[in-house]
Order: C-alpha cells, then structure tokens, then sequence
C-alpha cells in the first residue's frame, strides 16, 4: 500500500523527470490510503483565517469543481464531487501514445491508450504523488482544510506595505509519509484574505528552503487561481525570515510556477 501526503513537496520538485512509461510487475491498482488523525493541532484563530482565505479563493465551489489547465506543457483536470474526487493528467509520450494517469477517490491508474499500465509500487507512488501535487498546489488553499493539517498563528506581519496573518502549517507523522516533517508558511492577506506568499523547508534531496511570491492573480468562474515566482535561500534559513528578505532583494529566483489555460468544464 503507498500513503499518499496532502503536501508532497519533494516530489513535486523532481516530477518533470518522470517518464512516460514503465513496464514493471503484473497489473495492479494501489489505494492510496488516508493519512492516520493523531493528536492534530488545532488552534481556532488559525482555522478561522484558513476558513477564511478557503473562502477568498472559491469557497464551496472547490466542493463541486470540475477544472482542467496547462501546467509546464501537459495537462491536468480536477473533479471534486463533495468528498468525491478524480485528478487526472494527459501526457503523450515519444512514441505518440496518450498516456493517461488517474487518481479516484485515492486510487491511481495508469491507462496507455485507454489500457492499463503495469506498474512497480515504487513507479505508483511516484507518478501519484506527482499527479496530487500539481492539483494540490494549483487548488491552494483547498486542502488546508485536510485532518492531517496541523495550524497555528504566528501573529501579523507586513509585506512590502501590506498586513498579512501568519499560519504555521505541519502535519501529523502517522500517515504524513516520508516528508511529514516538512514545514510550511502562509501569509494571508489582512484585507483580502488571499494568500500572497507561502513557505517551505524539505529534507528530501539534501533538503531545502523555498518562497513563493503570487503572481497574475485571476478569477475564473469564481475561483482563483493564481502563478508564483519560485525564490530560493540557504538550506536552513527560517522560514518567519523570508519575508524581509523577499523585501531586501536576497533570494534567487529558480522558477516560475504557472498555471496555463484555466477552464471551467461546467460551463
């Protein structure tokens, strides 16, 4: 069995190195189980501004999304259906085929011209964790809701002249996966509500520290979405620090994080 996280930042990072195509054991589906709840965090100041910005950025409509986009050149569709969902990604690979790969309800399913492909549990959890990341990050801040989440508040802050609300953002360790000790920082904007920068550290890989800024911010049939500037600082670097030095001008940008062609399938 493969325990997929809400937030798989070390996979997220590496995704656009995965093929197309494995060939490996006998065909099977994996269930990618829920995270375990134990002993979540649960700070009413930080729930009420994370409900809040839930509902800044589409609200309910999350509930019974059904969006497709571009994300670096392939495409990505989410269905939610209250606590229902498919994620899916359309890729084709070098030899022409439509490679299609599935996440419902917490299964994944690799189809190569509408037939399934075999997979290692190794390649499973890969291609899952991937396929969850990009909706994850594109549908932000959609799963902070999630039991796993743990939140607390860490005041306010200014941000090149505005006032945002801090939250502290970890997850539990049982069903949290390999990286469930990764930090996360959102910054919420006082007035708007929306989130205009977010943090995180990972140990993945050597581990890391980065800072998004939000970018070419659009409303599309009521929910937002938006693009991030991906910044970079030394592996250890505070994440309450980044802010001020986003101001100073001391991070290095690595990327652009953009979502590409938003459509509404509901219209």
């Amino acid at each position: 069995m493969v325990k997929i996280k809400p937030i798989s930042i070390a996979l997220f990072l590496f995704m656009f190195c995965v093929k197309a195509s494995d060939k490996n054991i006998a065909q099977q589906k994996v269930i990618i189980e829920k995270p375990v709840l134990v002993s979540t965090i649960t700070d009413p100041k930080a729930d009420q501004i994370i409900a809040k910005a839930i509902e800044a950025h589409g609200g309910e409509l999350y509930d019974h999304a059904d969006y497709s986009f571009f994300f670096r050149k392939e495409e990505y569709r989410f269905i939610n259906n209250d606590n229902s969902f498919t994620y899916e990604k359309y890729i084709r690979d070098n030899n022409g085929n439509a490679i299609k790969d599935v996440i419902v309800n917490g299964t994944f399913t690799r189809y190569n011209n509408e037939s399934t492909v075999n997979l290692s549990e190794k390649s499973v959890s890969k291609y899952a964790q991937a396929l969850n990341s990009v909706i994850y990050f594109a549908t932000l801040p959609h799963k902070l809701k999630d039991d796993a989440v743990n939140k607390s508040y860490g005041g306010k802050l200014s941000i090149k002249g505005e006032s945002y609300n801090v939250i502290k953002v970890w997850f539990n360790k049982e069903g949290g996966g390999s990286d469930h000790d990764d930090t996360y920082y959102y910054w919420v904007n006082v007035q708007t509500n929306l989130i205009d920068y977010l943090a995180y550290n990972y140990k993945v890989n050597g581990g890391g520290t980065r800072f998004r800024s939000s970018y070419n911010r659009r409303n599309v049939d009521g929910v937002v979405f938006q693009d991030y500037v991906n910044w970079k600082a030394s592996k250890n670097t505070p994440l309450e620090k980044l802010p001020q030095m986003f101001e100073r001008n001391d991070l290095k940008e690595l990327s652009r994080i953009e979502t590409e062609q938003v459509q509404n399938n509901k219209k």
